[in-house]
């Protein structure tokens, strides 16, 4: 592998640290505290796609090199985006709305050469069925506190994995970062996987 361009990710997010180790590329970490609100009426593409940038251009203009990566997931359930939980009350509201049912899960990623201001942004997204669950069974899985700071409240690299039915499209666009697409578009700045 030949990487002469550093690479940092703008996310304080340890499943998106754990993903980018797995493709092997060294990389560093700065945070980017981004206001997540958008405007009324985008599409979940436009939004996800809207925030990666904003994330990455945070840290990219705090940088005079390197190529920045910026991600954001959301989940969709009937054109409805599910955010983190506010409390718990509003991670069991999201999980009886989610469970027997099938949604959307959206990922962003864009990068930024913050020497030459290149952006490059796109998406990938997979269809998500959560199983029939129990009020007793949402109660339990709120109660181990994995659902509180994720969107939709579950997580399917953890606990949550038990009560996802199937999936149609891409495991890491789920996680948080899917790493097919990513992987491509860091070729195209010129940091390559294999």
């Amino acid at each position: 592998m030949k990487t002469k361009t550093a690479l940092v990710l703008a996310s304080s997010s340890p499943r998106r640290r754990e993903l980018l180790h797995t493709l092997g590329i060294p990389f560093t970490v700065q945070t980017s505290d981004v206001d997540e609100t958008t405007a009324p009426g985008l599409s979940p593409r436009e939004v996800v796609e809207e925030l990666a940038v904003r994330k990455a251009q945070v840290v990219a203009s705090t940088l005079t090199e390197g190529v920045v990566l910026g991600s954001d997931t959301i989940v969709v359930l009937e054109g409805q985006i599910l955010g983190k939980p506010a409390d718990e009350a509003d991670a069991f509201h999201m999980l009886s709305m989610l469970q027997g049912r099938e949604h959307t899960v959206y990922s962003g990623v864009a990068l930024i050469n913050a020497a030459s201001g290149r952006v490059e942004v796109s998406h990938s997204h997979t269809q998500v069925r959560i199983r029939t669950l129990s009020q007793t069974e949402i109660e339990s899985y709120i109660a181990t506190h994995e659902p509180m700071d994720k969107a939709g409240s579950y997580a399917i690299q953890g606990i949550g994995a038990t009560i996802v039915e199937g999936i149609t499209g891409d495991y890491f666009t789920v996680v948080g970062l899917p790493l097919c697409l990513t992987a491509n578009m860091l070729s195209r700045f010129g940091i390559t996987v294999l």
